[in-house]
């Protein structure tokens, strides 16, 4: 794995594409390359929750305005934050809109986040699930393809897009078939599929290097979402009643926002540099790493204390969610000799220090998370 230098050497002064940017990943992500002194420029809708992480880093209202220049306001993180966000809200399913965006910034690095990304709202609203997940891809994409202005184009999927027979002893690596169950899974399936198709067909041949990452489920300090686990703990605790767990006994690669974040920049850089390494990735924990969603639980409850307490949920179970969801790791240790930094226990131990100072204030969260990340890069 480069070092956070060697990142930064990469990424200062390069204008840098992100869309989703207000999303949870998303908004890590902006910091981050703000610390590397990055040009950044974000598209995306506003974020669907209230609280939200953005807001949080960036003030409140900011991320409802068009084409902004953002800047974590902090004395005390001032010198390490020196990139700027410009910040357009807008719905990637608007091509035109999307594609003056692009013609404007022709940025040098494209990293896309933009997704319906929760497996419930994916039964709910499966035609504008399929709309933004998969055509709101192939937009991106024809953006590159008619201005080939990047180096480096990487699509963040998920561990989902796998066939998921659900086999005990069998992690999915990145040869096996792709064909998600639910219409969120099979969406990000068919991201996958359209953006391999653009890059054997156009991008390649005019120098825009590709690869798709798939993550493993992400956790963090600053994630409101529904209908998942952590933001699930956290809303919890901060309202004093017990934890309710949906399906404790599920096993998912839960792993660190940091962990994929660091992954998806060393990718971008080294197929910049090498368009021999572009790909198709797993980004997950080692096998340690997986837990059920029960013990996620009981491990954020521990770690937060205050009397926080599980209850199991009671009624019915709700659309169909895979049980068990293993992915192998070894590729992207042996092409970029990664692996994982922070164990499942950091991790956690991270979200609570964030939830209580974010309880704090504003501030006192963002200081925290900047702090994170260089914790983490120093381990």
């Amino acid at each position: 794995m480069a070092d956070f230098e060697k990142l930064s050497s990469f990424y200062r002064d390069k204008k840098v594409l992100v869309t989703g940017h207000t999303g949870f990943k998303g908004s890590y992500l902006t910091v981050i390359l703000g610390m590397m002194g990055a040009k950044v420029y974000g598209y995306s809708l506003k974020p669907d929750t209230d609280p939200c992480l953005f807001d949080i880093l960036y003030g409140a209202g900011m991320s409802s305005r068009n084409e902004t220049e953002l800047k974590i306001r902090l004395d005390s993180v001032r010198d390490i934050v020196s990139g700027i966000v410009e910040s357009h809200i807008a719905d990637i399913r608007d091509f035109d809109e999307l594609q003056t965006f692009y013609t404007r910034v022709e940025p040098d690095i494209v990293l896309h986040l933009a997704a319906q990304p929760i497996v419930r709202e994916g039964y709910r609203i499966p035609r504008e699930t399929y709309e933004i997940n998969v055509m709101g891809t192939v937009n991106l994409l024809e953006c590159i393809r008619q201005n080939p202005c990047c180096s480096s184009f990487l699509n963040v999927t998920t561990d989902k897009v796998y066939l998921n027979e659900e086999k005990p002893d069998y992690a999915y690596k990145e040869e096996d078939k792709l064909d998600g169950f639910d219409p969120y899974a099979n969406s990000k399936s068919c991201s996958e599929l359209a953006t391999h198709s653009y890059a054997a067909s156009f991008l390649r041949d005019a120098g825009v290097s590709v690869s798709t990452a798939r993550a493993g489920n992400v956790i963090g300090g600053g994630d409101f979402s529904k209908d998942r686990i952590i933001p699930d703990c956290v809303r919890a605790a901060v309202s004093g009643v017990p934890i309710t767990i949906r399906n404790p006994y599920s096993i998912r690669p839960y792993q660190h926002v940091l962990e994929p974040l660091f992954v998806y920049l060393e990718i971008a850089m080294r197929q910049a540099e090498d368009p021999g390494v572009s790909g198709w990735y797993n980004v997950g924990p080692d096998p340690e790493g997986l837990v059920t969603t029960g013990r996620l639980a009981e491990m954020f409850a521990c770690s937060y204390g205050d009397g926080v307490s599980l209850e199991a949920a009671e009624g019915s179970e709700g659309p169909h969610e895979a049980g068990l969801l293993k992915l192998d790791n070894s590729k992207i240790k042996e092409v970029f000799g990664w692996k994982p930094v922070w164990g499942i226990e950091r991790a956690v131990d991270a979200i609570t220090a964030w939830t209580k100072a974010w309880l704090i204030s504003n501030e006192n969260a963002n200081e925290e998370l900047i702090r994170q990340v260089i914790d983490y890069v120093r381990s």
